[in-house]
């Protein structure tokens, strides 16, 4: 595969690998000596996380949340929200696949160097604690991977030679449920040893044992439709979140979710962005797809009619995503629920949208999604990926799953409660497992997980063509667009072993 081609790049661009996670620094110079202290082995660690900052923009967001039952994009230009995508024109799938694998080769050579770095170089706990964020980053490219495309190459080797290279990028499809117990069981063994910390309680917000067990968790979910065990194994590491992050009615709702405010203590997980005019830029351009449409008349900025200052009048917009109309039904203006006026927005400061005034009612995303003084599309939020609601709503699942029909109650009641709602009341098994699929939605509105969910649910087809508002959407779905194709450079380049026979029987 054209991806492992450049390994031996890849190393050496590690040089550039900063001590903090915001800025590049170089502090090595000879690659075969990265690991001779910390410093030098945490720097390697932290180019573990640069693949996440291309693989999180707003096309990924088209992917997985504007082909959903909650949201869609109907713009002409937004190819993947129109499932607009083949083996030949993989689109927004090049990109994750490419990045993914490059965030996988990143630590597995993080992983061996560390392994194998001198005694004196590192301490016992030094070592754990870069292993341990290594291998979770690790778990979570796979994760992603398996997510997006179904089955996937998989390699834990640390590439040394052109032979270890030509091997590895030849490799066929491995199932992804066999990836994923590789996964967990990586992750069994180094998490507990690591320190049982929130990512937020770090100054620079480096993740650890916390992410180990929410990949352990999603991975174990997954491969439950195989396995009603794994219920058992996801559920064990969501308790282990929950001694880390303790009472989840200690986190206030908008102060966490919101994207402009980083590293929250609710967060597990969030892509690192900073803007400076003039100065280190890492930004991405999700909030562009996310802001009202904005017009420019006698040089005041408005957006579908109104001002917003906190905005700006150099933002960028496209065509925006818009929330279903099934969705704003579970989540209305004038309901309880106080994430509807974070999750959507009917208007500012008062006054309404002229989509609202209009009498279509449709809302545009709300002020989660925006950036404050966006300038052009350098939207520099963080991007919140996991959040310790989401394990809450993973724990519900679970005790469902297993037959505990009052633990699961008690569990989805705990961010119910937090928004505003009545306490959920137990009427039968099928209404109840519904509800937690439905308060996933909209607990977790446009944190890039939406698809994913109705995929291993198995219903995503299914709620797509009864909940979407965009007919180009629904006509052009099929089975097999459940898991992007696997670009087809990367099937050449892998001599055939790859293949998209999926996409080849619905002709593609």
């Amino acid at each position: 595969m054209k991806t492992f081609r450049y390994i031996f790049i890849l190393m050496a661009a590690m040089s550039l690998a900063a001590c903090s996670l915001e800025e590049d620094r170089t502090s090595v110079s000879d690659p075969d000596d990265y690991f001779r202290n910390f410093v030098e082995s945490q720097s390697v660690v932290n180019s573990c996380y640069m693949p996440m900052r291309t693989m999180y923009n707003g096309t990924f967001f088209l992917a997985v949340e504007c082909v959903s039952d909650i949201m869609y994009c109907s713009g002409s230009g937004q190819r993947d929200a129109q499932l607009e995508i083949t083996p030949a024109t993989p689109r927004y799938g090049a990109t994750g696949w490419t990045q993914a694998y490059s965030g996988v080769s990143r630590c597995n050579y993080a992983i061996h160097g560390i392994e194998n770095a001198d005694e004196d170089a590192l301490s016992e706990e030094q070592r754990v604690q870069l292993l341990c964020e290594a291998k979770a980053l690790r778990g979570f490219y796979y994760l992603f991977l398996t997510s997006m495309f179904g089955d996937v190459p998989f390699y834990f080797d640390y590439v040394q030679t052109l032979q270890d290279q030509d091997r590895i990028g030849r490799l066929g499809r491995m199932s992804a449920k066999a990836t994923r117990d590789s996964v967990i069981v990586d992750l069994q063994k180094i998490a507990p040893l690591a320190d049982q910390t929130r990512t937020s309680d770090n100054k620079e917000s480096r993740v650890g044992a916390a992410l180990a067990y929410m990949i352990i968790a999603k991975c174990a979910m997954w491969n439950a439709a195989d396995d009603s065990e794994y219920w058992n194994t996801a559920l064990d590491a969501l308790k282990k979140i929950e001694e880390i992050y303790g009472d989840f009615s200690q986190y206030q709702y908008e102060y966490n979710v919101l994207f402009r405010n980083k590293n929250t203590p609710e967060s597990i997980l969030e892509v690192q962005h900073k803007y400076e005019q003039g100065g280190i830029s890492y930004v991405s351009n999700l909030a562009s797809f996310c802001t009202p449409t904005k017009r420019v008349v006698n040089e005041v900025a408005y957006f579908d009619g109104v001002e917003i200052p906190e905005i700006g009048a150099q933002a960028t917009t496209y065509s925006p995503a818009r929330p279903n109309q099934s969705f704003v039904v579970l989540q209305p203006r004038k309901g309880s629920d106080i994430r509807a006026h974070v999750n959507m927005a009917w208007g500012y400061g008062g006054k309404d949208f002229d989509d609202t005034k209009s009498g279509s009612g449709k809302p545009f995303l709300g002020p989660k999604f925006w950036c404050p003084d966006l300038q052009a599309t350098y939207d520099g939020n963080n991007y919140k990926v996991y959040r310790y609601a989401d394990a809450v709503l993973m724990m519900a699942e679970c005790y469902y799953e297993l037959n505990d029909n009052d633990k699961a109650v008690e569990y989805l009641n705990k961010t119910r409660t937090r928004a505003g709602l009545p306490v959920y009341e137990f009427k039968s098994r099928p209404r109840l497992i519904e509800e937690i699929r439905t308060e996933r939605g909209r607990e977790l509105f446009g944190e890039f997980q939406r698809k994913f969910d109705l995929v291993r649910w198995g219903i995503w087809e299914e709620k797509v063509l009864n909940n979407s508002d965009y007919s180009s959407l629904k006509n052009r779905l099929q089975p097999c667009h459940r898991y992007y194709p696997i670009p087809d450079t990367e099937v050449v380049d892998s001599k055939y072993n790859l293949d998209n026979k999926e996409y080849e029987q619905y002709g593609f």
